[in-house]
């Protein structure tokens, strides 16, 4: 087998679509997801049935008990990761930055920021030559957002990405030296199944087929 992955918010979307690459790469894949339980099983189903080993687990990355939880079921079922995605993440309310609750930036931040860190911290640990790992990779899912500030949108979004893209940059400087590559994506846009922006001052959507 290639290796052991494990992909954060593997339930749908772009997720889902890179576990069962991964799956079909040989990897024995974690399937990660916070509350879509039958779609996360579909998703592992889906790379068993392609001749692949998976498994679904229930974990919120931003419980860092729940994360710590995560990696040990990965650990007792397939071995110590061996690379890992971080892709789970919240985009949270639409509109302003002058109507924002301040308690929906805290949960877009625990979610993207926090729970992305919690889960590097887990996958160093288990990766690094200094904690006696063999190395690995892991890949944080960024956004375009990050760069264009998400305006009128979203832009607590915005800002959660640009720290997974600094984030990003300082992990892998820390750790390149220790075996572990560390690498940022960010998609623009992408259909999935988030819910679209809302045209609120009439103009047309951001996204085309968004009704």
């Amino acid at each position: 087998m290639a290796g052991v992955a494990i992909v954060t918010g593997a339930s749908r979307g772009i997720g889902a679509a890179v576990a069962k690459l991964l799956g079909a790469n040989e990897y024995r894949v974690c399937v990660n997801y916070r509350a879509g339980r039958d779609a996360a099983e579909g998703v592992a189903a889906d790379i068993v049935s392609a001749g692949g080993e998976a498994l679904a687990v229930q974990a919120d990355v931003a419980d860092r008990d729940a994360v710590r939880r995560l990696f040990e079921t990965v650990d007792e079922r397939f071995g110590p990761v061996t690379a890992l995605v971080n892709n789970a993440g919240i985009h949270g309310p639409r509109g302003r930055v002058d109507a924002l609750e301040l308690d929906a930036l805290e949960e877009v931040l625990a979610v993207n920021v926090i729970g992305l860190v919690a889960c590097s911290q887990e996958a160093v640990r288990r990766m690094s030559t200094r904690h006696g790992g063999t190395g690995g990779a892991i890949v944080n899912i960024s956004s375009g957002a990050a760069h264009i500030g998400g305006a009128g949108d979203g832009v607590q979004y915005a800002l959660s990405k640009g720290a997974v893209n600094s984030l990003t940059i300082g992990l892998s400087h820390e750790v390149a030296g220790e075996g572990i590559r560390v690498n940022g994506v960010s998609p623009g846009l992408t259909r999935t199944d988030m819910p679209a922006p809302a045209a609120s001052n009439g103009a047309r959507p951001l996204f085309p087929w968004a009704g």
